[in-house]
């Protein structure tokens, strides 16, 4: 089961402001864990807002609004992709990611949908493209 865990912005990553050395060290060696383990795919942190653009079509018309976004709840400061065995399992990961002092570090963890999930939906010859384009990332994924 692949994931998407969501490290959510705060006030701090919004100002552009990095995390201390001990604590991206501290993220290193949890990183390492991760890939060790072969439950990390990818991640990484994103700049702020102020330096993104959203982008909204709706009925062939492209609006497109720069950052920075001032609802900061709703922003995303990085992520990480894991292949783990269920939501239980991502959320023992998550229970084990490094935090600083007694600021807040919220991680939302959501599935990915898998071409199985669009049985009935999509053509059998589409889901098996899917299926062959994910299994190729999955064996293309950095290992330990």
């Amino acid at each position: 089961m692949r994931v998407m865990v969501i490290v959510k912005a705060n006030p701090e990553s919004e100002a552009g402001a990095l995390p201390s050395p001990e604590l991206i060290a501290r993220m290193g060696e949890y990183n390492n864990e991760l890939i060790a383990a072969g439950v990390m795919l990818d991640g990484g942190g994103l700049q702020p807002s102020a330096k993104a653009a959203r982008v909204r079509i709706q009925s062939g018309t492209v609006v497109v609004t720069d950052g920075p976004f001032t609802e900061t709840k709703e922003l995303i400061g990085g992520y990480w992709i894991w292949n783990v065995k269920s939501l239980a399992d991502a959320i023992d990961w998550a229970r084990k990611a490094p935090s600083q002092g007694d600021r807040p570090f919220d991680l939302e963890i959501r599935p990915f949908f898998e071409p199985e999930d669009f049985a009935g939906v999509a053509t059998p010859e589409l889901i098996a493209q899917e299926a062959e384009w994910r299994d190729e990332q999955v064996r293309n994924a950095p290992t330990a």
